[in-house]
This record gives structure tokens, C-alpha cells and sequence, in this order.
């Protein structure tokens, strides 16, 4: 998980703070004592975790925070919007061109996950209406190339690119010509990376940021090479001149330094993460949302967004149909189910939840989604309508089928009995966005007992 060490840290910092009935400039100092440990263990930058205590410091001991009722929630306050105002304070978005096609340029060091990211970012990009065009000018990396490609005819998405031709620019001018003649309104240029930074590097991309002039520059960075991250960034915003970053693989980054360090190193803000290996893990930036993640107080918009993205009308209207005649099935179960699935990982969407350092001794194995399906899928049409046929023999049956034992059906049951309760409940076309708001934690481990 992103930030776990930090958040860990921090939750049971702020939870001290939060029990003091008075905040004194002794108290304070002990605390952002081990506020300065906790970031300065996540890999943050030492001068910017100086002025992180020293505004927190100043803005705890003020008078307004001194004489509240409840200084303590006051000053967690003020820890979380410092902390918003490090990640970025603001969302930033992407510039979109009002004379299309809109130029995206990837630049970064080799094993950053450029090629990676083109995809995933072609992908995010459709789901908003573009038809975007990617654009192989690694010309020196083996098989980098064919990677993109490869990425292309996953995603159903064109990708330029000319064999054996080794002048990246000139490939670059010729792919804007050939998306303006299909109409590909977005191009995102999938440049070289070295294993390090090097005069070479950093000229051929100048050439062709001169010469296709991109709306966006967005730096990729491994998040889990901290520091590291933070000084490649410098490099590249001197030399070429960047308008964002991303950062690639944060869902494996438990310090978070590079996060917390990126905007304040080179002024420029973090536009996407990486949160995972599918070419659907790519979330916008918000720097609100991840100082509240980071803190414990979890990023319920985030949840909602992701099911109203995943969900599915014709099937909402199904299940509304079904609970107007009082009806939720295994049938049903098991649309919602693999509704879940689309929304990434469950384990990724109980980070997000209000409380979830509660949550930190729950272990959910996602494979465990496809041990439920199994078991369902092993049923037959009449014992998926009607769970009350299910005596001994039958459950015996499903176990062989689904490759798991008895009382696992009969566990799974029990957790089934429960679910067709609390969905009964649920009669708008909007169930799922509707349980995600109302989730609370208790619901959270009852879902747990489902596995």
C-alpha cells in the first residue's frame, strides 16, 4: 500500500494529539517531533520536512487553536492541509488543446514504466471521449517498440511507429501528420529512457519538444526509488522543462517520500498515479484525497467514483426489478460480484475507507473472488434462484465442482443470507454507488466473513 510506514506513523501521532484536552508549546514539540521521524523515515526531502513542522508548528500554537474546545482536532486539522499543501494543494489537470490534436510527450528514465503508462493513459484518455494515437519513438531500447504495440492491440488503440528509422524527431513530426489525417485528437509520445541521466538523453528530447511542440511534458517516475525520484525530477524540469509528473507504482511505495517531496523539489504537480499492473490502474492526482488516505480519514469520492465507473445500468436496473419483487438471488450475487471486481482490487478500495488503519489485521486475498465465483458457477439455474435447495448432498456436489469443501459452501451461505438482507434494502438504480457512501466498517468485516 502507498504511504503505508508514513500513514501508519502519523494515524497513531494524530490520534495522540486528538486526546490531549490542552495543546501546549511542550506537548506540540513532542509531537512534531515525531511528525519530523515519521517523514524523514518516508524518504522526504530534509529541508522540506523542516518547513512542514515549522508552518504546523506556527499555525498549533496560534490563539484561535490555543482557546478552541477541541485544540486537538484543530491541530490535526492543520497537519492534514499541510500535508495537502505538500502533495499540491490543488488538483491539476491535463491541458487539453483547443486546436486538436493535443501532444503528450513521456519522458524518464528507462524502467520509469513510459510504455506502460502510454497505454494506461491512452485508456483513461478514451474513457473521456478522446481518440488518442501512441507514438513509438524509443528507437534504441530492445523490443520497446514491440512492447507499445503490444500494449496498442490490448487496448484496441493505434500506435505509430516506423522500424529501423532511428531519428526519434523526425519520427515524431511524421506521427502529428498522420494523426491529423485520421483524426486522432490526443498523441502521446513514448520516448527513450537511459538508466541514468545523460547529455544525449536530454538533447534528442529538447529536439523533439522543439519540434512537435506538446501541450504536456509529464515526467515519469519510479515512486519506489524515493529520493531518488525527487532529484530525476529536478534534472528533467531544468533541462527539458516538464508541466507534471506521474508517478508509477505508488501502490508499492509504503514510504511515500517521492509523493511528498516532487511538487516542492521542481513547482510542478503530480497529475497521475500508477496503482497497479492493469492498463486500467491509473488514477487522477487529487492532493486532498491522499493527505486524508494518509491520515486515516479514507477517500470515500474516490470510492463513489470508481463504482459509477464500474457500474453497469442494465444490471442496476436488473437488480432494481429484482428487489421491487423482493427478490436478490445467487444470480444476482454474483452480477454484483464481478461489478466489485471492475473497481480494481478490494483491498486497494478498503484503504479508502474512513477508519481503515482499523483495518490493518483484515487480510483480503482477491483470489478469493474467484473461489466465490467458482462455487456459484458449480450451482445449477434452479439452486442459484432458490439457495433453499441446497440440503447436504447438493452442497456436496457444488464443493467437488467448485474444487473447495463443504463447509466453505456452508460458510459462504451463511455470508450470502446476510448480503440478500442488507441488498433488499437497496431499490435505486444506483445500489452500488448507494452501499459504497453507506459502508461502514462493521459492514466492511461482515463483507470480510463473505471470503
Amino acid at each position: 500500500m502507498a504511504f503505508e510506514g508514513l500513514s501508519s506513523r502519523l494515524q497513531e501521532i494524530t490520534k495522540k494529539i486528538k486526546g490531549e484536552a490542552r495543546i501546549t508549546e511542550s506537548n506540540m514539540k513532542d509531537m512534531l517531533r515525531e511528525v519530523k521521524l515519521a517523514l524523514l523515515e518516508a524518504d522526504v526531502n530534509y529541508k522540506i520536512v523542516k518547513e512542514f513542522i515549522s508552518n504546523v508548528q506556527e499555525k498549533a500554537l496560534g490563539q484561535d487553536v490555543m482557546k478552541s474546545l477541541k485544540p486537538g482536532e484543530q491541530v490535526v486539522k492543520i497537519v492534514r492541509d499541510e500535508l495537502t499543501e505538500l502533495l499540491g494543494g490543488t488538483d491539476s489537470k491535463i491541458n487539453i488543446s483547443s486546436n486538436p490534436p493535443t501532444i503528450i510527450m513521456l519522458v524518464g528514465l528507462q524502467g520509469a514504466g513510459k510504455t506502460t503508462l502510454a497505454g494506461k493513459l491512452s485508456n483513461y484518455l478514451r474513457k473521456q471521449g478522446k481518440k488518442p494515437l501512441m507514438v513509438a519513438c524509443d528507437v534504441y531500447r530492445p523490443a520497446a517498440i514491440k512492447q507499445l504495440q503490444v500494449v496498442g492491440s490490448q487496448l484496441n488503440i493505434p500506435v505509430y511507429s516506423e522500424e529501423g528509422v532511428q531519428d526519434a524527431v523526425s519520427i515524431a513530426r511524421r506521427a502529428i501528420n498522420t494523426a491529423i489525417s485520421k483524426l486522432n485528437d490526443v498523441v502521446i509520445i513514448d520516448t527513450a529512457g537511459r538508466l541514468q541521466i545523460d547529455e544525449t538523453l536530454m538533447q534528442e528530447l529538447v529536439n523533439i519538444k522543439k519540434a512537435v511542440r506538446p501541450q504536456e511534458i509529464l515526467l515519469v517516475v519510479d515512486s519506489m526509488t524515493g529520493q531518488e525520484a525527487v532529484n530525476v525530477a529536478q534534472s528533467f524540469n531544468e533541462t527539458v522543462g516538464i508541466d507534471g509528473v506521474v508517478l508509477t507504482k505508488l501502490d508499492g511505495d509504503t514510504r511515500g517520500g517521492a509523493a511528498l517531496s516532487v511538487k516542492k523539489v521542481t513547482g510542478k504537480p503530480i497529475k497521475f498515479a500508477g496503482v497497479g499492473e492493469k492498463l486500467s490502474d491509473l488514477e487522477e492526482f487529487h492532493p486532498d484525497r491522499m493527505a486524508s488516505r494518509i491520515l486515516g480519514m479514507g477517500d470515500v469520492l474516490s470510492i463513489v467514483e470508481k463504482a459509477e465507473q464500474a457500474l453497469d445500468l442494465e444490471e442496476a436496473e436488473k437488480l432494481e426489478k429484482q428487489l421491487q419483487k423482493n427478490k436478490f438471488d445467487l444470480d444476482d450475487y454474483l452480477a454484483q460480484l464481478r461489478q466489485i471486481k471492475k473497481m480494481g482490487s478490494l483491498s486497494s478500495i478498503l484503504k479508502m475507507l474512513p477508519g481503515a488503519n482499523k483495518l490493518k489485521d483484515i487480510k483480503v486475498d482477491d483470489k478469493e473472488f474467484v473461489r466465490i465465483e467458482a462455487i456459484i458457477t458449480s450451482m445449477t439455474s434452479k439452486e442459484r434462484k432458490d439457495p433453499s435447495l441446497l440440503n447436504a448432498s447438493r452442497r456436496k456436489r457444488i464443493a467437488k465442482g467448485s474444487g473447495t469443501e463443504v463447509h466453505d459452501i456452508n460458510k459462504f451461505m451463511e455470508s450470502f443470507e446476510m448480503t440478500q438482507k442488507m441488498m433488499k434494502q437497496m431499490k435505486s438504480k444506483k445500489g452500488m454507488k448507494n452501499i459504497m457512501k453507506g459502508l461502514n466498517l462493521d459492514q466492511i468485516k461482515d463483507f470480510k466473513n463473505f471470503m
